[in-house]
């Protein structure tokens, strides 16, 4: 076999030290690139979006298979290949990271899960074409409903690009869709949504439903109070806002208090 010599172009500069203590989500955190390799970075600024390929140096590399405990211990075991697990043979690392700026050779990110003093062995931009917009994937359901609504709030973002009031209120309707249905994300399960664009572009962010192959999602904007309609295998769930909350009441409050919600089910189930 022949072999491979992977030199790093960089280091991890972060407060998290420790992969346990690493958020799902990552971190904000800085990459500082060699000086032999500053001039590789000419134009990144363009992007607001880069893939960071690090190697996780204190990861376990004698791994084949594992379950995703840190999110829910329940699931379970995958190969390492089917999961982003931390621990494999090779443990090099993807994560898409938010560029915020770039000062002499220093790359600001948001959302890196690497810890600090983690070799950088490659940065490559996000593009347009990198995108499945409503692919296949396991269903790595979180164990706590507020890591659910983190994971959630994550999609919304990465669509909708604003924390608006409505972006927050799709995160709680698909919160409590997911403990009707399951996967929000499921080919199966249809969303009809009554309300701003804002709401609308936010349940589809999180759902990556599509208007066609298949035909999942419909958007009906509407002045009325919200209302976000769901359908799988013949049951029906409806949820409307009571009335026109703020937003930090649409944070705080309880489904109870924000929602008026009605659960019709298959009549072959």
């Amino acid at each position: 076999m022949n072999e491979i010599i992977i030199k790093p172009v960089g280091i991890v500069i972060s407060e998290i030290e420790k992969p346990e203590e690493m958020p799902p989500g990552g971190t904000p955190a800085v990459i500082e690139i060699y000086p032999e390799y500053r001039e590789a970075l000419q134009g990144i600024e363009e992007n607001s979006h880069v893939w960071v390929l690090a190697w996780f140096h204190q990861a376990p590399r004698d791994l084949l298979k594992t379950s995703p405990r840190r999110v829910n211990p329940d699931l379970p075991e995958y190969g390492v290949f089917a999961l982003r697990s931390y621990g494999r043979p090779n443990p090099v690392a993807l994560c898409l990271a938010e560029l915020e700026k770039v000062e002499e050779g220093r790359l600001y990110l948001k959302g890196l899960d690497a810890i600090g003093g983690t070799p950088v062995i490659d940065i490559k931009p996000y593009f347009e074409n990198d995108i499945v917009f409503s692919p296949e994937t396991s269903y790595i359901k979180g164990k706590t409903r507020e890591m659910r609504q983190e994971l959630m709030m994550r999609h919304a973002m990465v669509h909708h690009r604003e924390q608006c009031r409505d972006l927050y209120l799709a995160v709680r309707m698909a919160v409590i869709a997911e403990e009707y249905f399951g996967k929000v994300m499921s080919a199966q399960l249809g969303v009809s949504v009554h309300g701003s664009g804002c709401l609308a572009d936010s349940i589809q962010g999180i759902t990556r439903a599509r208007l066609s192959n298949p035909s999942r999602f419909d958007f009906k904007k509407s002045e009325n109070l919200p209302r976000s309609v769901w359908t799988k295998e013949g049951s029906t769930l409806s949820i409307r806002l009571k009335k026109d909350f703020e937003l930090e009441e649409i944070k705080e409050l309880s489904e109870q208090e924000l929602f008026d919600v009605e659960y019709l089910p298959s009549k072959n189930s």
